[in-house]
């Protein structure tokens, strides 16, 4: 990193990356013109002239409202008389009609007592606690909650600049003051690691500060004018990755860093580096949008063209589609080129910066009419039990009875906290912190999930999933261990049995099951776990169903559950 640069200087020459209405009722069906009567009840006096019938008169644009009509296709409005009809009709054509829509007018009404009387029905089920909740629109959320909330997570290869570029983002956006910046810039100083200092935004503890390397996945907020973020700083280090792999699962977005110098991009991508691998986790875990942030712009080594290039077919080969689902984007974490604000340095791209493009990401689709799933990220004690996590569906509210699972402890939610500030209610899509009563510490651990009393997430100890093996060098049996990881959760577990081989171009079934597989074959398999563990299928709630099985340092294989079997099963 050259922190002495003031604008970026590439030594190449690139080309800019693009990468109801209703239908008119005829005038003589107004409620304001009866039919004349046909006879009378008493001659008139001599002395008072008998009252004439005064004709219908004809429906305009400030007489009563007209009757709403189903469909009638013999009366056609005049152009630029808005819906007023033709001609006027006779008494009996108005009685005709009448009576003609008149059949149609009550199958909507008792379609409408149905749907009420339904309504009705599931809010008496509803939970009590919540059932000022169950039926939130859009209008509703934004009310209740203000503004959307977005997770990213920046990961990448060690020395990408993520944590910089995530400090430098804290800072124009107002979230660290001039003065506290200045300080750690002097801390930085102090300890032979200028051009550090953004990043001790994110990276708290002494080891991460000494040695440049984020271990534990950092978290902050920041807000624009119309979103509000939780940043997952992911470490880069393959010691690492499990911390990283539960940042990604708590993402919405992905910001892949990757180092535009000569030399680090190739050292991040080619094998042993962690740009192929944190991609491929990115993927797994859910994330489906993914910025490709090229960074350290301002050095004069960039590769840009070169990037983009290798990237592509590897983004395609992981997922991705290259034009829907991935943006490439020059930055400078350091100088904060391109981070809030387009950069007229690199005149030869005409994208938006970072957060203009977050900010008009397309609205995610919140389930929050959903049961509450909550997996537990972090737990710690701060005048009583704190539990950390992103609501996956449903929602909370404050002094809400819930369950703990897998130990199926009952306890009530004491405080929420959405970023720094208490709240009274969340939704999905939120990372809060939570106060739980009645639930000491070591009861609770990452890996449970907090849900709802009448509908709990499932426990399991076997379950049946399709895996796909991605990297190892010998056959796997039966009997094969290795960690998984599921959202927030890590257990060791075993391949039970290996069911049916699954041909991956027609995804058909063998009949026989196999007695081993390989790299690069996809297989449904047993897995047994050594202790129960909070999952759900991939169909219905995918968070909760997608996992990564790593061994010795490596991602061995990702899959999604299938089937979560009984414990008798």
């Amino acid at each position: 990193m050259n922190p002495n640069a003031s604008e970026w200087k590439p030594s190449f020459t690139a080309k800019a990356f693009v990468p109801s209405f209703d239908v008119p009722a005829p005038a003589a069906e107004t409620e304001s013109a009866p039919p004349p009567p046909t006879t009378t009840s008493a001659p008139a006096p001599a002395t008072t002239p008998a009252p004439t019938p005064a004709p219908a008169p004809a429906a305009s644009a400030t007489s009563a409202a007209p009757v709403r009509v189903l469909k009638l296709t013999e009366t056609k409005p005049v152009s630029g008389d808005k819906g007023i009809a033709k001609k006027e009709e006779s008494p009996k054509a108005e009685i005709q009609a009448t009576a003609a829509i008149s059949p149609p007018k009550a199958k909507p009404t008792k379609k409408v007592a149905q749907q009420t009387a339904n309504q009705e029905k599931t809010a008496a089920k509803s939970d009590t606690v919540t059932e000022d909740l169950d039926t939130l629109d859009d209008d509703v959320v934004a009310d209740l909650y203000g503004k959307e909330h977005l997770n990213v997570v920046f990961m990448g290869h060690v020395d990408a600049g993520k944590s910089t570029m995530g400090g430098n983002i804290l800072f124009l956006t107002g979230m660290i003051d001039k003065r506290t910046m200045e300080k750690y810039e002097k801390e930085a100083k102090d300890a032979g690691r200028e051009s550090w200092y953004l990043s001790f935004a994110l990276d708290t503890g002494v080891e991460e500060r000494a040695k440049g390397k984020t271990v534990e996945c950092g978290r902050a907020f920041f807000e624009t004018d119309k979103r509000r973020y939780t940043i997952l700083d992911a470490p880069g280090h393959k010691n690492y990755v499990p911390s990283m792999i539960t940042g990604a699962s708590q993402a919405d977005v992905g910001v892949m860093v990757i180092s535009a110098r000569k030399g680090e991009f190739e050292t991040g991508f080619e094998r042993g580096g962690q740009t192929r691998e944190h991609t491929m986790l990115a993927k797994t875990s859910g994330i489906v949008k993914m910025v490709i942030a090229i960074n350290k712009m301002d050095d004069p080594t960039v590769i840009f063209d070169e990037i983009i290039g290798k990237l592509t077919p590897f983004l395609k080969q992981t997922g991705f589609n290259p034009k829907t689902e991935v943006y490439f984007m020059p930055v400078s974490g350091y100088t904060g080129a391109n981070i809030k604000d387009r950069s007229s340095a690199c005149s030869w791209y005409n994208g938006p910066s970072l957060l203009e493009y977050l900010d008009d990401l397309k609205t995610l689709d919140r389930k929050f009419n959903a049961p509450l799933m909550m997996p537990i990220a972090e737990t710690y004690k701060d005048m009583g039990t704190i539990i950390v996590g992103k609501i996956e569906s449903g929602h909370i509210k404050k002094n809400q009875a819930v369950l703990l699972m897998p130990n199926k402890r009952v306890t009530e939610i004491s405080t929420i906290y959405n970023e720094s500030e208490e709240v009274e209610q969340a939704m999905c899509g939120d990372n809060v912190k939570i106060r739980i009563k009645g639930v000491e510490e070591d009861e609770v651990s990452p890996g449970f999930v907090l849900c709802t009393k009448k509908k709990p997430v499932k426990t399991a100890t076997k379950f049946h999933a399709q895996l796909a093996i991605l990297e190892h060098k010998n056959i796997i049996c039966a009997g094969y261990t290795a960690v998984l990881h599921v959202h927030a959760a890590a257990e060791e577990v075993t391949l039970g049995a290996l069911l049916h081989l699954v041909d991956k171009k027609t995804n058909r079934k063998s009949k026989r099951p196999p007695q081993f597989v390989k790299q690069g074959q996809k297989v449904i398999a047993r897995i047994e776990t050594s202790g129960p563990l909070c999952v759900e299928t991939f169909d219905d709630y995918p968070q909760l169903g997608r996992f990564t099985l790593r061994d010795e340092g490596k991602t061995v294989a990702i899959g999604k559950i299938i089937k979560v079997l009984e414990d008798d099963a």
